[in-house]
């Protein structure tokens, strides 16, 4: 299969590379318009109470969102600004698609105790039509801000998504600029060329391209969250200079014995596109893991990254070979050395780790369990607008009504609906739950009780309150909507379905690794020490994130929570990252195994071979999620984080130590599979015969072997 690609991809290059052309053109055209349909509707899980509800109100409610305007001054109560205020209120109510503007004058709690600053809520009417809902937010935040006051600013509603959404398409630009630069200076410090530094950057351009024209795609049916934009953005960019740099390594290898460039290349895809294959089908085998929970945000998620990854693969097996096959005979053949000296320092570190096995194990695994810990305390929160960078408007909205308003300002409440029906006894039980609940009735007759939590939108007393509801109203026609009751759904719905996705993840990486290797050992060994760098990466952003600890040094602070969004798209994502590495370095030791049958040697001399390729490609990967970091939004920081350690510690600790220390320790039985699964191997596995140097034995324990 992979043969029959590289001669496609050889026969006729030009049209290759004109057709990857035509991409990129679409998905930097096209693509980009997926920043205009990003939504911040995180938490929604269709078919729970929590949307069912939501569903039920904006279809009979008359009111729609509600933006927020607020105003900060020396004296708010000022006669001149007094008009100002006053008038822009009074045009904003004209505004079509308005419903209610209060006079934050007379109406209580508008104004600060202090008497320098104040809130204008907006409300829109229901029903609108997007286009319609766009005209007056933008109207009535446009007439707001032309008020003269020190400090004005709008957000909320459905201007959040907006400006979350301006703020990621920023963040990844500026992410662009800086990481390629630096994987660019990077890839010439490893290749010491401009020609073959540059190859791995046009894949990842594509990368690039396939991730904004996949979320477009996705976006035509379903919600694309404003996560989705660095999430899929970075891994797109990281995994096409990953799959790019591994080509390029064997291609300059296989020149060095080959000067035929053609012929180079199809032994290239045949040896390491085998990897990029199997590499690219574990990764998106991980991510399938988000498609067993119902929510949307997750399956959209999952979806979309396992289609850049999809791309990425099929750049590195279609177009890099295109790009070789016209432009590879300028690129400088891998530098002959003396035997035994390329890879010298990981060969000596893959025999330390063999002889010292036990020693690696006793002092490796209990480092890795201590930095798991905090994962066990882990809590996941929607969060609120600290998790923006402070320069941002809804930051500055949140740090102003924090500043002078009672806690609790402007938190959303946690809404029961009852319908007709309910008994009045039963009512009165909900409203009591909260000092100064709101009722209101609506056209058919349905009660909307607005429940105040103290304390945060998703803190422990707005989840508590909605439980407390839902034990309150017992057989009663009662549901229970807001975020805090959406956040408690979606909460259920990963305990409800996180079994089912980490049992669907780990057969199908079992499958996938026993087709690579034909061993049954070798699979479960991998899972267990990708699972370890794993907790470790996560328990580091738990500890900074949610606890605090250094988290200055990011630009955050501690949430007291991660993000909803955090931990199970860093778990997805980086346990596919993780089979990367193992496949880099299993390939190279299944090579050495069959050429030499050493099971021993062999450990060692994959190591050698790829330990570089590998350490590489850690670094590049690091260097972009770390230029993702920059944007400073909280989430993207958490995964970005989380990412990155888990590619490092990954690719040093356990690629390094804990691999050769545990194959050392299986020997020859690392390889081993029951006579069934060997046959069944033989006949479906994708395997790829070695060259065999001249005059080489037949290796060695052959019935292990596959």
């Amino acid at each position: 299969m992979l043969a029959r690609l590289a001669r496609a991809a050889t026969r006729r290059p030009l049209t290759v590379i004109l057709l990857w052309t035509l991409f990129l053109l679409l998905g930097f055209g096209l693509g980009t318009g997926v920043f205009g349909r990003l939504s911040d509707e995180v938490p929604n899980v269709p078919g729970t109470e929590s949307q069912r509800a939501a569903a039920y109100l904006r279809h009979a409610d008359p009111d729609g969102d509600t933006v927020v305007g607020v105003i900060e001054g020396a004296r708010v109560g000022d006669p001149a600004l007094r008009g100002q205020v006053e008038r822009a209120v009074a045009e904003v109510r004209a505004v079509g698609g308005i419903a209610a503007v209060p006079d934050p004058y007379t109406t209580r709690g508008l104004v600060a105790a202090d008497g320098r600053a104040l809130l204008i809520p907006v409300t829109l009417k229901g029903g609108l039509d997007d286009a319609a809902e766009e005209r007056a937010v933008d109207a009535a935040a446009e007439r707001i801000r032309r008020i003269d006051a020190p400090e004005v600013h709008v957000s909320g509603g459905p201007l959040l998504g907006t400006q979350i959404g301006e703020r990621a398409q920023r963040d990844v630009r500026n992410a662009e600029l800086i990481s390629l630069p630096v994987v660019l200076a990077l890839l010439l410090v490893v290749f010491g060329g401009l020609r073959a530094a540059g190859l791995p950057l046009l894949v990842a351009v594509s990368g690039i391209a396939g991730a904004f024209l996949a979320l477009f795609g996705f976006s035509q049916v379903t919600g694309i969250s404003v996560y989705a934009i660095q999430v899929t953005t970075m891994l797109g960019l990281g995994l096409a200079v990953d799959y790019a740099l591994l080509m390029l390594v064997r291609f300059r290898e296989e020149r060095r014995h080959n000067p035929d460039v053609t012929e180079a290349v199809h032994r290239t895809v045949a040896a390491a596109g085998r990897t990029v294959l199997f590499s690219g089908l574990t990764v998106a085998v991980s991510l399938t893991g988000l498609l067993v929970f119902p929510s949307t945000f997750l399956r959209s998620m999952g979806l979309a990254v396992a289609a850049v990854v999809v791309v990425d693969m099929l750049a590195a097996l279609t177009l890099l070979p295109a790009l070789l096959v016209r432009f590879g005979g300028r690129i400088a053949p891998a530098k002959e050395r003396p035997a035994g000296e390329e890879g010298r320092p990981f060969a000596r570190l893959a025999r330390f780790a063999a002889r010292r096995r036990v020693a690696v194990l006793a002092v490796v695994v209990p480092v890795l369990l201590v930095l798991a810990l905090p994962v066990t305390g882990m809590r996941i929160a929607i969060g609120d607008a600290r998790q923006l960078p402070s320069h941002t408007e809804a930051r500055q909205l949140y740090d102003t009504v924090d500043a002078h308003f009672p806690p609790g300002t402007g938190v959303s409440p946690v809404l029961a609906v009852l319908r007709p029906g309910t008994d009045p006894a039963t009512a009165g039980r909900i409203r009591a739950l909260s000092p100064g609940a709101q009722s209101r009735t609506l056209p058919d007759g349905t009660e909307v009780v607005r429940l105040r939590p103290s304390g945060r939108v998703d803190g422990a007393s707005a989840t508590a309150l909605v439980e407390r509801v839902r034990e309150l109203r017992g057989t009663q026609p009662v549901q229970v909507t807001g975020t805090a009751a959406r956040l408690a759904d979606f909460r259920a719905m990963l305990a409800d379905r996180a079994p089912w996705a980490a049992l669907t993840v780990l057969a199908g990486i079992f499958v996938l690794l026993f087709a690579f290797t034909g061993s049954v050992l070798v699979p479960l060994r991998t899972i267990a020490t990708t699972l370890l760098s794993l907790g470790a990466a996560l328990g580091v952003v738990v500890w900074v994130f949610q606890d605090g600890h250094l988290a200055g040094l990011l630009g955050a602070e501690g949430l007291g929570a991660l993000s909803l969004t955090a931990p199970p798209l860093i778990v997805a994502i980086a346990f596919g990252l993780a089979m990367d590495y193992e496949l880099f370095i299993l390939a190279r030791m299944r090579e050495a195994r069959q050429l030499t049958g050493d099971d021993r040697e062999a450990v060692a001399d994959g190591l050698r071979r790829s330990g570089r390729v590998v350490t590489c490609a850690a670094l590049l990967l690091a260097v972009v999620f770390a230029a993702f970091m920059t944007g400073g939004f909280s989430p993207i920081l958490q995964i970005g984080l989380g990412l990155t350690l888990a590619v490092l510690i990954d690719a040093t600790v356990v690629r390094m130590l804990l691999v050769p220390a545990t194959m050392t320790l299986l020997g020859r039985y690392a390889w081993w599979a029951p006579a069934p699964l060997r046959r069944l191997h033989d006949r479906f596995g994708l395997r790829e015969a070695p060259d065999r140097p001249e005059g080489a034995s037949a290796p060695a324990h052959s019935a292990f072997m596959r």
